[in-house]
């Protein structure tokens, strides 16, 4: 069966065929970084009217190049995200399903990147421990199958993401900031200023980053005030890069420990910071498993992949959908009608 992937959620138009017998056919992703960039953040109403230019021509090129006039199936990312670019991709999914009389299956955007380890040629067998990590979530779920998660912990305030952005974002990097932050932070001492690891020492997973972030703020604020920030910026950036990695490796230990789960996967766009992946299998007694790095961020493959799972574990074609909030527990096991 091949499955066509289409994800929308944001600021990537990403378009994927998954073959559940030869693996991954083809993909394509755009990106609207440069689009963004001018205004320091994503602009919703210019992501979907991207979408709407970028979706089909992708669409047409991925098919091209899988070798197939069009797949057996559709998936697409119905939400978390932003609803008007949801809408763009839940509107073409549904209306190719029609016209190709193929199912169409919608897919939540966290399981997309939750699955995403199972198109390596070692995926993770169930159960395993999921550290979601990106801009807009921070998440520890325990798995046991396709659509039975449990959410352990998640981000009081903040996403990890958005707390690397921001952090760039004071120290002059622009955006999207993560990548630039761990770059500089490669020439920074870690070790420079102490700064919290919040909710470390409290019992529970969940996280918090609004007080790391604050502790960064004041920091700028004082160095530059001193007239030192250049000189310190670097030793910032690798002074918040450790005190978030410590934040999250903590609590993923803490987690699995108490689940007694012996497999974690790391996934997301945070999921590509290299001194994380490091950390964690330097400290993880059992097995760590990743997405290739074109993989943490959003794309079509994981969308397509998560698509051919459900649909080979007997889910069934769902309804027109695009929410801008649906929590990851709400999903059922493939084909349970409760």
């Amino acid at each position: 069966m091949n499955v066509l992937g289409i994800e929308t959620s944001c600021d990537e138009t990403g378009v994927a065929v998954y073959s559940t017998t030869h693996g991954l056919l083809a993909e394509a992703l755009h990106s609207q970084v440069d689009l963004h960039a001018i205004y320091g953040g994503v602009v919703p109403e210019i992501a979907a009217r991207d979408h709407v230019r970028r979706l089909l021509p992708l669409i047409e090129r991925v098919l091209r190049d899988a070798g197939i006039l069009r797949p057996d199936a559709i998936a697409y990312t119905a939400g978390p995200g932003l609803v008007g670019a949801l809408m763009v991709g839940s509107g073409t999914a549904n209306g190719l399903g029609l016209a190709w009389n193929c199912p169409v299956i919608a897919v939540h955007h966290m399981e997309g990147h939750l699955l995403a380890p199972m198109l390596e040629d070692e995926p993770p067998d169930f159960p395993f421990l999921a550290l979601l990590v990106s801009g807009g979530h921070t998440m520890l779920v325990s798995v046991h199958a396709i659509g039975a998660y449990e959410v352990l912990g998640t981000t009081l305030d903040d996403a990890v993401g958005e707390a690397f952005d921001k952090t760039a974002k004071l120290l002059g990097l622009g955006y999207p900031g993560g990548a630039a932050l761990a770059a500089l932070a490669a020439d920074g001492r870690e070790t420079a200023y102490v700064l919290p690891r919040p909710l470390l020492d409290r019992p529970g997973f969940d996280f918090s980053f609004s007080g790391l972030k604050t502790a960064v703020m004041l920091l700028v604020k004082k160095t530059t005030e001193a007239g030192d920030i250049d000189r310190r910026r670097a030793d910032i950036a690798a002074s918040f890069q450790r005190a978030a990695v410590d934040t999250l490796v903590g609590k993923t230990l803490q987690a699995a420990r108490h689940e007694g789960l012996e497999r974690v996967i790391v996934a997301g766009g945070v999921g590509a910071n290299r001194l994380l992946r490091s950390e964690m299998a330097n400290r993880f007694p059992g097995r760590v498993f990743y997405p290739r790095m074109e993989y943490c961020t959003d794309n079509g493959a994981m969308i397509a992949i998560a698509g051919a799972l459900r649909l080979a574990d007997g889910g069934d074609a769902d309804e027109i959908r695009a929410q801008a909030r649906w929590r990851l527990e709400s999903l059922s096991a493939p084909g349970d009608t409760r």
